[in-house]
């Protein structure tokens, strides 16, 4: 009996979870392939990058990770400011398993917490595009539209939109 209401456990814990599949980022002040390439090389030097496949015409990166990896948004950030550079775009993929997303409720996914802003209430299934917009992470014209609904000091949240 204990070993069923286990299986139990794990098959709900593992069907109601969701998993970041990978990052597109797009990054601004790029003048030429060399510009793009440093980002490359400094993505790629992250250990849960598995693969970065850069566009120079539309100045994107797509990321993906080694499987089961612990994917740190803000380390993404950062190596594309320390090539000097700015994240224009974030764009993260996830695939959800019925997660039940209500207005102004936090969402976990993998160890990440996110605050969709302007969410309906809905179960999210499959893989799904979701946009950080915090500071940083989009232009500052775009940042500013969302800052009237992102609350400050609240370490450790996403903010973004589906």
């Amino acid at each position: 009996m204990k070993a069923l209401l286990l299986f139990l456990a794990i098959t709900i814990s593992i069907a109601a979870g969701a998993q970041v599949t990978k990052v597109s980022l797009q990054a601004s002040g790029l003048t030429c392939s060399m510009c793009s390439n440093s980002i490359n090389k400094a993505l790629k030097t992250l250990a849960f990058v598995d693969n970065v496949d850069p566009n120079v015409q539309t100045s994107t990166f797509e990321i993906t990770f080694k499987q089961g990896s612990n994917v740190d948004f803000n380390a993404l950030k950062k190596k594309v400011e320390d090539a000097g550079f700015f994240v224009a775009n974030f764009v993260v993929t996830i695939n959800f398993k019925n997660i039940e997303v209500k207005p102004n409720e936090p969402v976990t996914v993998d160890d990440k917490t996110f605050h969709f802003l302007n969410a309906k209430q809905q179960v999210l299934n499959g893989l799904q595009k979701v946009k950080l917009v915090d500071k940083g992470f989009v232009s500052n014209k775009e940042y500013k539209k969302n800052a009237a609904s992102i609350l400050p000091g609240e370490r450790g949240v996403y903010y973004a939109t589906i």
